[in-house]
Formats: structure tokens, C-alpha cells, sequence
């Protein structure tokens, strides 16, 4: 598996794997699909070293997941702080492909001038809280309620970590 920053190239694989997880109402809050076009200009946000997009490509070329770094807030005291995203196509899973993409994370952090690391999960996704917990990710807060999937209210916790003392 090579790790590397996402190039233009990659955005229809990045965005058929985000449109892949939206049915199961389990990682994120949009309800119907994205296009190329619509995620070009959050494409180009990810373009500077602070707020990088990474893929994590196999031996035969496919994209097999993807992470990405957002601004928590857009406030100059927040800036070593992002919120971790983390998408993993589904013929990809349960091979480790996330817990990759949190460790590179994790390590690889601090040089990108990150003192903390969020992640926004529903309450409902138990694996995606266990890969955090298991990195050393508490749970920083907790918003009952604040999502309807389908007529479902569903809460959301955020998670965090510091990288550096």
C-alpha cells in the first residue's frame, strides 16, 4: 500500500468512495450524493501542507481510502487543530486500511504543525469509535440528538487527541 498526497486524478475515486458510504447513514451527514464538480473547490482547500488530502493506493493502482484534514475552526489560535476524516472504500475493509490512515495521522501530524487531532462520529458508529479509542482518542463532546437520518435523530461525539505535549 503507498500513502501519498491525492492529485486532481484521484478526486472521482475519493468522491465514488465518499458517495459509497452515504447510504448506510453510519459516517456522514450528507444524505444524497456529491459530485466531482461539488468537491472540487474542498479538492483545492486540501492543496497546502497544513490541510492535506491523502489516498492510500494498492499494488494495483485502486484507491482504497482516503484521509483528510479540516479546519476545525477559522480562527488563528485554532490552527493546529483538525478535524480527521477517514473513508475507506468497501471492498477495502477490514484490512486495517483506517487504522493505517490513523496512525500516518497520528505520526505524521506534528510536522504538518497539528497539536490536536478531532474526529466527529455519530454515536451510532461503533467500529469508527473503537478505531479511535484504540489510538488513544477520548471523547471530547457530546451533541445529543443533532443529526435526522432518515427521521432518526442520531447524536454526534467528538473525539480528540493531543499529538504534542
Amino acid at each position: 500500500m503507498i500513502l501519498r498526497d491525492a492529485s486532481e486524478a484521484d478526486l472521482p475515486a475519493i468522491v465514488a468512495i465518499y458517495n459509497s458510504i452515504i447510504p448506510g447513514r453510519m459516517v456522514t451527514a450528507d444524505l444524497t450524493p456529491v459530485t466531482v464538480d461539488s468537491r472540487r473547490t474542498w479538492f483545492a482547500a486540501h492543496q497546502v501542507r497544513e490541510r492535506p488530502l491523502w489516498v492510500l493506493e494498492d499494488p494495483a493502482g485502486t484507491i482504497a481510502a482516503w484521509a483528510s484534514f479540516d479546519t476545525f475552526y477559522p480562527r488563528a489560535a485554532y490552527d493546529g487543530t483538525a478535524m480527521l476524516a477517514i473513508y475507506v472504500a468497501e471492498t477495502h475493509r477490514r484490512q486495517g486500511h483506517g487504522r493505517r490512515l490513523l496512525d500516518a495521522a497520528i505520526s505524521r501530524g506534528p510536522a504538518l504543525g497539528l497539536h490536536t487531532l478531532l474526529g466527529y462520529i455519530f454515536g451510532h458508529n461503533a467500529p469508527s469509535l473503537a478505531l479511535f479509542d484504540s489510538h488513544g482518542f477520548s471523547r471530547w463532546g457530546y451533541l445529543p440528538r443533532v443529526a435526522v437520518l432518515d427521521g432518526v435523530a442520531r447524536d454526534l461525539i467528538i473525539v480528540g487527541r493531543r499529538l504534542t505535549p
